[in-house]
């Protein structure tokens, strides 16, 4: 993938359109063109590019417009993956309890469990539990 390639104004419009999930068909009625156009300056993006799938543009285009890595190194992915893990599996550790639970009254009963726990009155806890 070629990060430094210059599009054409057109190309670059298609590429785009194509990014933001239009079809060809799409974006050639909004152009006021042939199918068969886009189709063919597709191709010749593809190849500027040196891509070959329409998800590998969308990769380019965020790339170059957003300033979005293309690649982290494999110790910062690591490091990212690990830091994830520490923040969400004590979460998921503890509140295995409420997985089951569906609907409204599984709503009041956490909220219920909630208030107890803080320094609220007991007319507040049946308040709730009506």
């Amino acid at each position: 993938m070629k990060l430094n390639v210059e599009l054409s104004k057109r190309e670059s419009q298609i590429a785009e359109l194509l990014t933001w999930g239009a079809s060809k068909k799409e974006v050639a009625d909004k152009l006021f063109v042939s199918t068969r156009t886009i189709e063919n300056t597709a191709r010749n993006i593809y190849a500027k590019i040196g891509i070959q799938k329409a998800t590998e543009l969308c990769v380019w285009w965020f790339c170059t417009k957003c300033g979005v890595p293309v690649s982290l190194d494999p110790l910062k992915r690591a490091f990212i993956a690990v830091v994830l893990l520490i923040a969400f599996v004590p979460r998921e550790l503890t509140s295995f309890d409420d997985i089951f639970r569906v609907g409204r009254r599984a709503r009041i009963t956490r909220v219920v469990r909630a208030a107890r726990r803080g320094s609220e009155s007991d007319d507040s806890i049946n308040f709730l539990n009506f």
